[in-house]
């Protein structure tokens, strides 16, 4: 899936937002205690391991904040960094690169956890043909950023929200009466409203599959929660017919069996929801 959700306007609504959030009526802090013509600079310190995302992101902030300020960027998104390690200068105003500050922290140092632990599952099913996702398991109004995160990291984005695929999951499944049903239903309401969706359907057991293959009209089958030997024997049973894509509990320690039972795409919640943010800081320098 293509990072349409990346444009410049949703960039700079989202900072809006952040700042709003943040800064409400004014930074008194340092409206308070730096004079307003006072010039500095600072340095993005990396004070942990991994890869580095939010780069970008930041200019777009600092800019956002004060287009007077200037990044001089050493280290782009996606580098593999370690303890020390300069990512980039800003200079300007001093206080607006302290109104700054904590907004471009923030985002970076989520966004360098998620694109760092993407990185590392990524490379656990290489020379799989297996593709890694994320997943809607995101941070309420940062979902964005934790995707682009992702891909950052070397990962591949799923659906950006409930609008733009239609996933029937096991709630579905069993309120609709079923994998027939609920697939039926879809296509019916996909036709009588002119839309243009890629249908995923969630199957828990090989029955299902079997249902969701006699049923037809779907463009990937979801393996939920299967046991490698199990998946193995979906993947045999789809040939290819459709799409696949393992979910469901997948850990750094089962993956690789996964991608190896033959599947297209594996989702893992956890790129987004169970990360370690990575520790940075501005730092100001002489």
């Amino acid at each position: 899936m293509e990072a349409t959700y990346l444009t410049e306007e949703s960039i700079r609504e989202f900072i809006a937002r952040a700042l709003a959030e943040d800064v409400g009526d004014g930074d008194h802090s340092s409206l308070a205690s730096i004079p307003a013509d006072a010039r500095n600079q600072a340095k993005l310190l990396v004070k942990g391991e991994g890869v580095l995302a939010g780069v970008e992101l930041a200019s777009y902030v600092f800019h956002a904040v004060d287009p007077g300020l200037q990044l001089e960027v050493m280290l782009q998104d996606g580098t593999q960094v370690k303890h020390g390690d300069v990512a980039f200068h800003v200079s300007g105003k001093a206080r607006s690169i302290l109104t700054a500050e904590r907004l471009v922290l923030n985002c970076m140092q989520r966004m360098s956890g998620i694109a760092t632990y993407t990185r590392h599952l990524a490379q656990l099913i290489e020379g799989t043909g297996a593709k890694l996702l994320d997943t809607r398991k995101t941070t309420p109004n940062f979902r964005m950023m934790e995707k682009w995160a992702v891909r950052i990291g070397g990962g591949h984005n799923h659906r950006f929200g409930l609008f733009d695929m239609v996933m029937l999951k096991d709630n579905h499944v069993d309120y609709a009466g079923g994998i027939r049903a609920a697939i039926t239903a879809t296509q019916h309401y996909l036709q009588e409203k002119g839309k243009d969706l890629r249908i995923v359907v969630e199957t828990r057991n090989l029955e299902e599959v079997k249902e969701a293959l006699a049923t037809g009209g779907m463009h990937r089958i979801m393996l939920d929660n299967m046991a490698p030997a199990t998946m193995r024997e979906a993947v045999k049973l789809i040939a290819g017919k459709y799409e696949t894509e393992a979910s469901g509990g997948i850990t750094e320690e089962t993956i690789r069996a996964v991608a190896e039972c033959g599947v297209d795409y594996i989702s893992v919640g956890a790129l987004t929801h169970s990360i370690k943010s990575m520790d940075l800081s501005l730092k100001a320098f002489k």
